[in-house]
């Protein structure tokens, strides 16, 4: 069996549409799947639909950003992280209606994004984003904005030459911080919703994990035996971004706490790396 936990469609920032995601699957033979769109839901019931039409196994899913803080490490600077839901309940309330505010603050932070990034492009004598250019980007999104999607369209407008030149240029420095919510919240949504949570990539070195607070694998693992343990279900161990030994060390740390494992290539169709990462035919029965 092959499965993909970790897929992103168009409602936050991948290049496909639900259709597509699962047309790609049946493709790849891939079994089991979830989209987990950032902050988003909305895709969910399409995706209901669409795995019961294809045969396809499918698992609700969602990526919920949140901030998060260790005394230990940074002192105590607080530091972007990833967590998964699955199985929740796509249509509670509650969690519907804190992802509906999110995506409102999504768009405030998205005008706040690019009258900073206007005050460096006067510096450069680029012209500046207007209405019309940020209307121009919510058209392309299906659900919540982010900087991906500005990034784009700087790529689109030839102010920039790539996505990651976009964010090392400009987006970065030009950054707003996130809608805060905070671990406790996230862990009481998804539960109320009759779901699981999951730390997403905790090592991922390119992402939000926790190598941002320490590379050290056993550091890291204390800090979710200290500070997180009481409100996870599970680990993705295995993620397109893991080492071996990542995976080993987290499925060790995972057997030992009791948590459920999961793993998905983070897809966003860029390029398509759906079901490439190998997951145990074992993890679709955490999920019976």
């Amino acid at each position: 069996m092959k499965i993909d936990l970790h897929i992103h469609s168009k409602s936050s920032d991948g290049k496909m549409d639900v259709q597509d995601i699962f047309k790609e699957a049946k493709d790849r033979k891939i079994n089991f799947i979830a989209i987990t769109d950032h902050d988003s839901i909305v895709c969910q019931p399409q995706a209901i639909k669409e795995a019961k039409r294809s045969g396809i196994n499918y698992v609700t899913g969602v990526e919920l950003n949140i901030a998060f803080s260790h005394p230990k490490f940074l002192n105590g600077k607080t530091v972007s992280l990833d967590l998964l839901g699955y199985q929740f309940d796509s249509e509670n309330k509650a969690l519907s209606s804190k992802l509906e505010t999110m995506a409102k603050y999504r768009e405030e932070r998205a005008a706040k994004i690019l009258n900073n990034l206007n005050a460096e492009f006067e510096k450069e004598n680029i012209d500046e984003l207007t209405k019309a250019d940020l209307h121009q980007i919510e058209e392309k999104v299906d659900g919540s904005i982010g900087r991906p999607h500005i990034a784009d369209y700087l790529v689109k407008k030839n102010i920039v030459k790539s996505r990651q030149d976009a964010f090392d240029k400009y987006l970065v420095k030009c950054d707003v911080p996130k809608f805060p919510l905070y671990l406790e919240e996230a862990a009481k949504l998804i539960k109320d919703a009759g779901g699981k949570l999951v730390i997403a990539h905790p090592n991922d070195p390119h992402g939000t994990s926790l190598s941002s607070l320490t590379n050290v694998l056993t550091e890291q693992t204390q800090i979710i035996a200290e500070k997180m343990l009481t409100y996870i279900d599970g680990v993705e161990c295995w993620h397109s971004r893991h080492t071996l030994e990542t995976t080993n060390n987290y499925v060790s740390f995972a057997k030992e706490h009791g948590l459920i494992m999961t793993g998905g290539s983070d897809c966003h169709q860029k390029p398509i790396i759906m079901g490439t990462v190998d997951v145990p035919s074992w993890v679709r029965k955490q999920f019976s």
